[in-house]
């Protein structure tokens, strides 16, 4: 399995509009952070975990082109704006056929594609939260062509996808939201891109993990987001083989990271990092 992080950044990203402090002006391209996504490469195909603002550049510049799922965390804008381009998958995905050049969808070629429905795995409470950001994604393409995500959503806690078992995990953001524990047979990878609090169940769940991919702020205390000092509380409980911090403001340098975390199993992340288990 290979998990490459598409961003890394918190919700206004890095560097910030108008901002001119060491991170929001330093050459290091680690230093650059898109809001927080991921993509998933399993034995039998490929996933997303969320879709922020930044999706199109990220699939552009990683070469991305095969797409089988989604799975969301939650509906802040930060990690769903960029839904709408779940279509250039469908497409992808889609089968071509022979039609007339007049036909719905096929703008004058002899051909036109029938998109293919991506399956999206959510909580309902972000089922119905998507429905209300974007009024217009259902498991139908419109009549005269692929214009919106053909989508249908997936309640389910325990699934499988692209041969990865996917375990949802609860965690408390003051929003709903959750995390995944991804296990493809050997080790497992958890992402929790968003959290204060993490419950015991999922503390138990997450025990002895092989990758753990936790939120980590700054160093001061936030209401909805880990600080470095409870991240690495929580890290040291769990005992990953590997940990990497993610959902990173402005506050510190990669550079700046990699000293504050010296000295533990816990490294950052940045844009385009890919790990393999």
């Amino acid at each position: 399995m290979r998990f490459r992080f598409l961003g890394t950044g918190t919700s206004v990203g890095v560097p910030q509009i108008g901002c001119s402090c060491k991170t929001c002006t330093s050459r290091d391209p680690r230093d650059r952070r898109r809001r927080c996504g991921a993509y998933v490469t399993g034995p039998d195909g490929a996933f997303l975990v969320d879709t922020p603002p930044e999706l199109r550049l990220a699939c552009v510049e990683y070469g991305i082109r095969k797409v089988d799922a989604v799975l969301l965390t939650h509906a802040h804008m930060d990690h769903v704006a960029g839904f709408d381009d779940v279509r250039r998958f469908n497409t992808i995905n889609g089968t071509w056929v022979e039609c007339a050049p007049d036909a719905p969808g096929a703008n004058g070629r002899a051909c036109r594609c029938i998109g293919k429905v991506m399956p999206c795995y959510a909580m309902a409470d972000t089922e119905v939260q998507m429905h209300r950001i974007f009024p217009y994604i259902g498991p139908k393409g419109g009549e005269m062509g692929l214009f919106r995500p053909m989508v249908e959503f997936h309640g389910d806690d325990v699934f499988s996808v692209a041969g990865v078992h996917v375990e949802r995990l609860r965690v408390e953001h003051g929003f709903p939201c959750c995390g995944y524990l991804l296990d493809d047979g050997g080790a497992k990878i958890a992402y929790v891109s968003d959290c204060h609090d993490l419950p015991e169940e999922t503390l138990e769940r997450l025990g002895g993990v092989e990758v753990l991919v936790l939120n980590c702020l700054r160093e001061r205390e936030h209401p909805t987001h880990l600080s470095l000092s409870r991240a690495l509380a929580y890290i040291e409980r769990i005992a990953p083989g590997r940990a990497y911090v993610t959902h990173m403001c402005h506050d510190l340098t990669h550079e700046e990271w990699l000293g504050r975390l010296r000295g533990t199993c816990a490294e950052p992340a940045y844009d385009g990092l890919e790990i393999e288990v």
